[in-house]
């Protein structure tokens, strides 16, 4: 680093050019609660120069020992300093004459898993510590199955405090071998163990005189050699577009970062969703043209012919397709406190396309204490369990082990645009040709539509559960003036209420639009004729026996008579076991709608009561 500190010193634009030329490595640091995470990385900072005076000066004065506490260059808050732990993820950036890194200091207790989570998601390497007096714990598993569950390719595995075991090879040993064992059950590419002792900095940035036994790299000679380019998926190239780039009517470029995959000036591609193809005129960058770009570039690509495209859509090559589909699995990690609603539809953001979406299935939840899997109906916060989507329209997706950036999402409330979930597709069988392609595009946009609101978010809109009200009783008994009178009450209580007019005599239809009704979140009320038990039966399976309040306006019959004295009163049943029964010679009007409130409201209908 003193080259690089001289130059900076004497031509800060040369320092920062080779800068810029420097590979980038990203790492996360996890394990459980006090191995020592954050000593760790204060410790690459400081035994690499990368800690500013005054941040050291202020981590001398927050020390409570004699030496400072590097731990608290990582463990920003309050809240952390005072416990002791990490609780949030800490980014922190440095860099050597090899490469530049950017870190991320995640907290290793279960009930934060969430950050972990984010924090690991882009991450080239895992970095996992395990204290040398405690081995190999239930959180260390947990973290690596986390870790490989989200595709980072290589893991390092710290076996740290060894100077509190005095440098035991036994020891280190006896975890490495403990750790590999299940190790083997997980995705990495290669695994590779360190003895160290972060508060002492053996085998951290230089070697250790203490471990003559271990002749494998510190763990800086290891993050700057680790090949990670290699880990792009450099075969599959997929460009989801970002923006169209129109300044005059001679230029259209679209303009995108390179999920994956290799693009050449001349190569054929095709458009998702029109499958239209083309070949590429030319790839433009801030810099100039150039011929060819790879994953991870940012690029505007024209293309020979004039085809509509637009953000969203995606340039892939003909003979090397995405999935094409609007129904997939994934592995999905619920990071809200509000748990998920399976009758709510959510949004769910891939790539550059923003849609619709339904979490159909929950086939298990993943128990973080055993790693096994166990049936659930719900997910709440910090919870990891392999589901089943439907999105409104068809996404192009990859396997995410195969491609992270194809292969992953975010989960949205449409409500209140908080992330609620991130996802890792999962994906089996052979790839589509573009035929199939094609057809499952044109199967997916003639599909029957259906509602992707869901009965809670109408209820949070409206304050109140959809139900139907129906009013039962013979001719005369006055059910619509009651009706009427309901509907006016509800009103004026701020509650979303209809009358529903009946067409004709059919009494099948009047229970469509009963349901239509109710199905909206609306409180429909309904006095059309229903006068035997079966009809009744009929309504109430229809409706759904817990959204219908029956009553039953049982009215003098000799005063009814009187009013209608052509009806015809034979046909009429009166219901068994209404949920309301009033008389209106009996009751007020305003006593009678009163009544049929309070049995909404027992029954939990509004959301406010």
């Amino acid at each position: 680093m003193t080259d690089e500190k001289d130059l900076i010193r004497e031509d800060i634009e040369a320092y920062l050019a080779k800068y810029q030329q420097k590979e980038l490595l990203r790492f996360v640091s996890v394990g459980s609660v006090d191995d020592g995470k954050s000593t760790l990385i204060g410790r690459i900072l400081y035994d690499t120069g990368m800690v500013f005076e005054d941040q050291m000066a202020a981590v001398r004065a927050a020390s409570q020992t004699d030496e400072p506490d590097l731990a608290l260059l990582t463990d920003g808050l309050k809240a952390e300093r005072e416990q002791g732990i990490t609780i949030d993820v800490a980014y922190r950036y440095f860099a050597t004459d090899k490469r530049k890194f950017i870190i991320a200091d995640t907290p290793g207790h279960i009930q934060y898993t969430r950050n972990m989570v984010t924090g690991a998601s882009t991450a080239d390497v895992a970095l996992i510590l395990i204290d040398a007096r405690h081995g190999v714990l239930e959180q260390s598993r947990r973290h690596a199955y986390i870790a490989s569950l989200l595709g980072i390719p290589h893991l390092a595995v710290c076996v740290n405090k060894m100077d509190l075991k005095d440098f035991s090879k036994d020891v280190y040993d006896s975890i490495s071998a403990d750790f590999m064992e299940f190790g083997k059950t997980l995705r990495f590419k290669d695994i590779q163990f360190f003895p160290v002792s972060a508060l002492e900095g053996d085998n951290v940035v230089s070697d250790s005189e203490r471990t003559p036994w271990y002749d494998g790299p510190n763990v800086l000679e290891y993050l700057e050699t680790v090949p990670v380019f290699a880990d792009r998926n450099f075969k599959d190239f997929r460009y989801p577009v970002q923006y169209v780039i129109r300044p005059d009517l001679d230029y259209r470029g679209f303009a995108a970062e390179v999920a994956a995959g290799v693009i050449n000036k001349g190569d054929e591609i095709v458009a998702l969703p029109s499958g239209k193809t083309s070949k590429v005129k030319a790839i433009d960058t801030w810099e100039g043209e150039i011929d060819e770009a790879f994953a991870g570039q940012s690029v505007t690509i024209r293309l020979e012919d004039e085809i509509d495209i637009s953000r969203g859509d995606m340039i892939v090559k003909p003979d090397n397709l995405p999935r094409v589909t609007r129904r997939f699995d994934a592995h999905m990690v619920w990071m809200h406190e509000k748990p998920l609603d399976t009758e709510k539809a959510y949004l769910v953001k891939h790539t550059t396309q923003t849609v619709r979406a339904r979490i159909d299935k929950i086939y298990h939840e993943i128990d973080m204490h055993s790693l096994e899997e166990k049936p659930t109906d719900g997910l709440e916060l910090n919870d990891i369990a392999k589901v089943r989507l439907s999105c409104h329209r068809a996404l192009y997706v990859d396997d995410y082990q195969r491609n992270r950036e194809t292969g992953a999402f975010i989960v949205i409330d449409s409500l209140t645009n908080n992330t609620v979930a991130a996802g890792m597709i999962s994906l089996e069988g052979a790839g589509q040709n573009i035929g199939e392609v094609m057809k499952e595009l044109h199967a997916e946009s003639a599909m029957e539509p259906k509602t992707f609101v869901s009965p809670t978010e109408r209820m949070e809109r409206f304050g109140q559960k959809g139900a139907t009200v129906w009013l039962h009783g013979v001719p005369g008994s006055g059910r619509w003036t009651l009706a009427y009178a309901l509907e006016r009450k509800l009103f004026d209580e701020g509650r979303t209420a209809t009358v529903v007019i009946p067409v004709g005599e059919d009494l099948r239809s009047m229970i469509s639009a009963a349901k239509a009704v109710t199905d909206a979140g609306l409180i429909n009320i309904c006095a059309f004729p229903s006068p035997t038990a079966k009809d009744r039966e009929e309504l109430t399976k229809r409706i759904g026996e817990d959204r219908v309040v029956q009553v039953y306006v049982n009215t003098d019959l000799d005063l009814c008579r009187e009013r209608r004295p052509d009806a015809d009163f034979s046909s009429f049943e009166p219901p068994e076991d209404p949920d309301v029964t009033i008389a209106l010679d009996q009751v007020r009007i305003d006593k009678a709608v009163a009544i049929i409130i309070e049995a909404l409201k027992a029954r939990g209908q509004f959301e406010d009561e």
